[in-house]
């Protein structure tokens, strides 16, 4: 009987491509780059997360043979992003500022034993809902969150005045919280960091 349950899908597929089915393994990685991407990014900048992930997978297939993973495979890469991320920050801990590093340890031992599951599904609702905001609320909440980057080094890049960097991320977040207040208790313990002003 066949069966559509993601676990099952990820065994077969984890058995094939230690064997060299590199479609298999293409298949995993198409299932999982997005996801563990926006997972990675609530810990470091997008694009260090998605090097992050990358480097993953490409070890994933490089060691295939001398694998040999007891969780789901899921568990498993979500949490090596997030140990692979805490690293980063860890390594440049001297550049980072002091909410980050306080941001690493409570996510840190939030996700000792994560529901992954409850995590994308939340990811998933905040991503739509910043999807939502008025362009110009988006693109300042977005570089401010997700680049991290300063107001300052924001209206340099947009070519604005701080103040207004300032009233768009502020609005943003007021939008947001009306969008997300059914979610704010879950994103308060999950990703603290979110509604923090900069």
């Amino acid at each position: 009987m066949e069966t559509n349950d993601p676990i099952d899908e990820d065994i077969k597929l984890y058995f094939l491509y230690k064997k060299g089915d590199r479609k298999a393994f293409d298949t995993l990685f198409l299932k999982y780059y997005s996801i563990l991407c926006a997972f990675g990014k609530y810990y470091i900048p997008i694009e260090d997360a998605e090097e992050v992930v990358l480097d993953i997978m490409m070890w994933l297939w490089e060691n295939r043979e001398f694998q040999n993973i007891e969780t789901s495979l899921r568990s498993y890469l979500f949490r090596a992003v997030r140990n692979r991320c805490l690293d980063l920050i860890s390594k440049n801990q001297t550049k980072k500022r002091c909410y980050e590093h306080m941001f690493a340890e409570e996510m840190q031992k939030n996700f000792e034993d994560p529901d992954f599951y409850v995590a994308e599904e939340l990811m998933g609702k905040i991503e739509k809902a910043v999807m939502k905001l008025p362009e110009s609320y988006r693109v300042a909440f977005e570089m401010s969150r997700y680049q991290d980057k300063t107001y300052k080094e924001i209206a340099k890049e947009l070519n604005v005045s701080i103040k207004l960097v300032e009233y768009r991320i502020q609005q943003a977040l007021r939008i947001l919280r009306v969008e997300l207040k059914d979610y704010l208790p879950l994103i308060a313990t999950m990703f603290p960091y979110f509604f923090l002003g900069r």
